[in-house]
């Protein structure tokens, strides 16, 4: 299962950050991928972008808060999504433990992004986590 999800994680990361390059909002980069025949094999994907286009000023406010020193414009466009996602599954998530939310988003900076990625996500979801407690 948790392999599944992070590929969903995964794909969801793609569609918000192709639709970002292309000026559009999360929910019509996910139909333009619906509609190209791009496979959204998973559910998971579909359920983390609609949710954080539902959610997406809300997410926005969050990491403007916790990014200190940072503007939202300012940040990379990977790190920008990478946190949507995981602020989304630390705070409407129910089925996602916090710890897993904050480590998946971690990992997909690691992997996708700048060598200061991975602990500047981990951070700004850190100060989200906590003023969620």
């Amino acid at each position: 299962m948790a392999g599944s999800r992070s590929k969903a994680r995964k794909r969801a990361l793609d569609i918000l950050y192709a639709g970002e390059l292309r000026n559009e909002t999360p929910t019509a980069s996910l139909e333009r991928w619906i509609a190209e025949g791009e496979p959204l094999s998973n559910p998971y994907t579909v359920e983390l972008v609609r949710g954080v286009a539902e959610h997406l000023d809300e997410i926005d406010a969050k990491i403007r808060e916790a990014a200190e020193g940072w503007t939202l414009e300012r940040m990379p466009v990977v790190d920008r999504n990478v946190l949507r996602l995981g602020i989304y599954e630390l705070l409407w998530a129910d089925d996602v433990p916090d710890a897993v939310a904050v480590s998946e988003a971690t990992a997909l900076a690691q992997d996708l992004s700048t060598d200061d990625s991975p602990n500047f996500v981990n951070g700004v979801l850190g100060g989200v986590q906590r003023a969620k407690a």
